[in-house]
């Protein structure tokens, strides 16, 4: 977690010192917002271009690992239960992990061709020790379907929801707006980041910033 009031304070520090203006509370919201949530796709960018790298076991390995502690926090889970086989999905999903059915087996992912195609044939059509699921609209459809109650395929969907809205809270007092911890929400990203998100706020608000300049930013806060 990256404390909000830390990373507002070096960005007014440096916007001062590029003489940019003040970046008010409610401008800071919003660049902050979306340098989080740019950062936090980017996870899933990174990952999907380590897997593509040839021979790279060990990297793939180390980044996996980086990012999984980076990820922890946004992982969350979903029951799955009902008679038709058609669930509705929790309104913080964002990507999806995996889906394990009550048998104690994990569905297989595919696509609603794919899965008529499967229906077609008793060799390929799903079954409780090989189920899959599809997306249909906003909903997963899991197959196969229950014949009756008795029968039916549940299970708990493990996604990744997106960050908590990020939120630097303030007071006024002498028309200047202080900060108020108590109405504040701080970035869910890893402390590791809080950097990248200095910068990539400025670069939002139209700053170019050198790392030597957050560094000399950073010494004078400490």
């Amino acid at each position: 977690m990256v404390n909000v009031d830390t990373v507002y304070q070096r960005v007014l520090a440096i916007a001062n010192k590029e003489q940019r203006g003040y970046i008010t509370p409610l401008e800071f919201n919003l660049l902050a917002n979306q340098a989080q949530l740019t950062i936090f796709e980017n996870y899933f960018a990174e990952l999907d271009q380590a897997s593509m790298l040839p021979g790279n076991d060990k990297l793939y390995s180390d980044i996996l690992n980086i990012l999984e502690d980076k990820l922890v926090v946004f992982h969350s889970q979903y029951g799955l239960f009902g008679v038709d086989n058609n669930y509705s999905l929790p309104t913080t999903h964002y990507r999806t992990i995996q889906i394990l059915t009550n048998y104690g087996v994990e569905a297989e992912k595919t696509t609603f061709r794919n899965a008529q195609n499967a229906l077609k044939s008793p060799l390929t059509a799903p079954t409780k020790s090989r189920p899959i699921y599809y997306f249909k609209g906003p909903n997963i459809h899991l197959l196969p379907e229950a014949i009756n109650a008795d029968d039916s395929i549940d299970g708990t969907l493990h996604y990744y929801r997106k960050p908590n809205t990020v939120n630097w809270g303030y007071i006024v007092t002498n028309e200047q707006a202080l900060y108020n911890a108590s109405a504040s929400t701080n970035f869910e990203l890893h402390a590791s980041d809080e950097i990248v998100l200095v910068v990539k706020i400025l670069e939002l608000a139209g700053i170019t910033i050198q790392k030597e300049d957050l560094k000399t930013v950073g010494q004078q806060q400490a």
